[in-house]
């Protein structure tokens, strides 16, 4: 299948070189010092111009004196660490973002660095890995697997064996990778949309209280002005983004967000228009996983599917056939079609949101016993960990009970022994409505008791009474209705429903002696808004039997 192809964007990674030991690190000392201090040249790579720039910054290392613990010979008398940015020449990169600097510093076993109050810590150095340099390359806008050619270039021009940048260790890792897209303004907003794949996949995946789910929906530039889809994200872990996923392994954020400067700019330029982008996020991952260089086909197979299926899930046509489509060329990101990019996956939002949907609809409808709805409300209105035992002891009840309870409801919760959650965001947003409106019914319940006590005290008479409770379990506001035109409220939108209970309400109303003309006249509102009068939804076939 053919799609879109995307545009790298950030990258920082450490690549460790060991081949050579520290000779990498001894070779730009001596290359520093020859040009006092600092140096560039230019070279050339695929055609295009290059600058690579040469100096160096103080170093917190601590000196390991005429020999490193594995025995090589040190004569250098201050360490420093060694900088070579390497960027676009100026004539072909008229943006000036399309760079890189590599961050080299010395690795030996057993190194330690100086805190600035004098003590002294560990540097960790990979195990087995002996001697040589990390190199910490952070750049923009060039293709992930060209840092280490052009690394090697610009050394080579600044005087240093470009063969000491061929091999990365298989210990070097990337710690941030992103891919992107620019979509016209005009065609985005189904991305970001409040119901959009981007705040689905927040709302919908993975159990609510395990594993990290973050999503940031900002529509204010950092001025104030308001810019919808400004700065929207989703920030997934590994356990989530397999539920969209199933074959990938990586947590990632996916957003949609625009330039500081885009209110300011004209429609034409494009940096108007927004980017989608998913980028690696190496701090959801274990403590002893890590993204390989080596993983790097596998890290850009999984951004840039992510990025397309978003899109085709909000319905953009992610291979246009007639020009762009909706994509918007930049100095960096040109659409092009691309015959080995990997295609979308279904997200399938919409099947996750149903199968959740009919989970709680089928308790609903079921009902639920006292102790699950003591522990369904506990569950929506606490923000930490539920332990069974906490909602017995809330509510007085055995801890078996509750256990029962919830195990009658493990389709909507995730449980273990110690501890209870709700199956996801989106059913916990369903469960705290269902709440809610249990809540309003007993409030209502106790309105119709009220209602009843005030009757009976004013000596009204008994049709009266069941109006009155009638009228306080749907929300009927009477006393309004001497000098107003009387509201019918109801929470339902089931028509069948709506007209069974505005018909008993007339029928109660004409048994207390009150004018039928002004109940018929009333507003019935429902639960989604709309409105109508009274009479519409009066059963006239059931009239005639009063």
């Amino acid at each position: 299948m053919q799609t879109t192809s995307l545009a790298p964007h950030e990258l920082s990674a450490n690549l460790l070189f060991g081949e050579d030991g520290l000779a990498p690190f001894f070779g730009l000392d001596s290359a520093t010092k020859q040009a006092g201090g600092s140096t560039s040249a230019e070279f050339q790579a695929d055609g295009e111009r290059w600058i690579a720039r040469l100096s160096y910054q103080d170093s917190n290392i601590v000196h390991p004196g005429g020999q490193t613990p594995m025995g090589t010979d040190f004569r250098i008398e201050t360490i420093r660490e060694y900088r070579i940015r390497v960027y676009r020449h100026p004539s072909e990169d008229r943006v000036g973002e399309q760079d890189f600097t590599a961050h080299v510093a010395p690795r030996w076993p057993g190194m330690e660095g100086e805190r600035e109050d004098g003590s002294r810590v560990e540097i960790p150095v990979p195990e087995g890995f002996g001697e040589g340099v990390n190199v910490r390359v952070k750049g923009s806008n060039i293709a992930f697997d060209r840092y280490p050619e052009l690394l090697q270039r610009g050394a080579a021009v600044l005087g240093v064996a470009r063969r000491y940048f061929e091999n990365p260790h298989e210990y070097s890792n990337i710690q941030d990778a992103e891919r992107y897209v620019r979509v016209d303004r005009d065609a985005s907003g189904p991305v970001h949309a409040r119901d959009g794949p981007l705040a689905s996949m927040g709302h919908l995946l993975e159990h609510d209280r395990s594993g990290y789910r973050k999503v940031v929906q900002n529509d204010d530039d950092e001025r104030g002005r308001n810019l919808p889809g400004y700065y929207h994200t989703t920030t997934l872990d590994a356990g989530r983004v397999r539920e969209a996923f199933p074959d990938h392994r990586l947590p990632k954020e996916v957003k949609h967000y625009y330039a500081k400067e885009a209110k300011s700019l004209p429609d034409d330029h494009p940096l108007s228009h927004p980017k989608v982008g998913a980028s690696l996020q190496a701090s959801l991952l274990d403590d002893d996983e890590t993204v390989r260089w080596s993983d790097l086909g596998r890290m850009r197979r999984e951004l840039d599917q992510t990025v397309l299926s978003v899109l085709a899930d909000a319905g953009l046509d992610v291979a246009p056939t007639d020009g762009t489509g909706p994509f918007v060329p930049d100095a960096y990101f040109e659409p092009e079609v691309d015959e080995s990019g990997p295609k979308p996956v279904g997200l399938d939002l919409t099947r996750i949101e149903q199968s959740q949907e009919s989970v709680v609809i089928r308790h609903l409808a079921d009902g639920f016993s006292p102790v699950q709805w003591e522990s369904l409300e506990m569950l929506v209105s606490d923000g930490g960990e539920i332990a069974p035992a906490d909602i017995a002891d809330e509510h007085d009840r055995h801890v078996g009970s509750v256990r029962r309870a919830l195990r009658e409801m493990e389709d909507m919760v995730c449980r273990d022994y110690a501890e209870v959650s709700l199956a996801s965001e989106y059913v916990a947003e369903m469960v705290h409505e269902a709440v809610d409106e249990a809540r309003d019914s007993v409030q209502r319940a106790v309105e119709t008791s009220a209602k009843a006590v005030e009757a009976a005290e004013r000596g009204l008479d008994e049709t009266m009474s069941s109006f009155l409770a009638w009228a306080a379990r749907h929300g009927v506001d009477v006393d309004g209705a001497r000098e107003a035109r009387m509201v019918l409220r109801f929470n339902t939108t089931e028509m069948s429903d709506v007209q069974a209970a505005v018909t008993e309400g007339l029928r109660r109303w004409v048994r207390a002696g009150l004018d039928e003309q002004d109940y018929r006249e009333a507003e019935v509102r429902l639960g989604d808004g709309s409105r109508s009068d009274a009479w519409r939804w009066v059963d006239e076939s059931a009239v005639g039997d009063w």
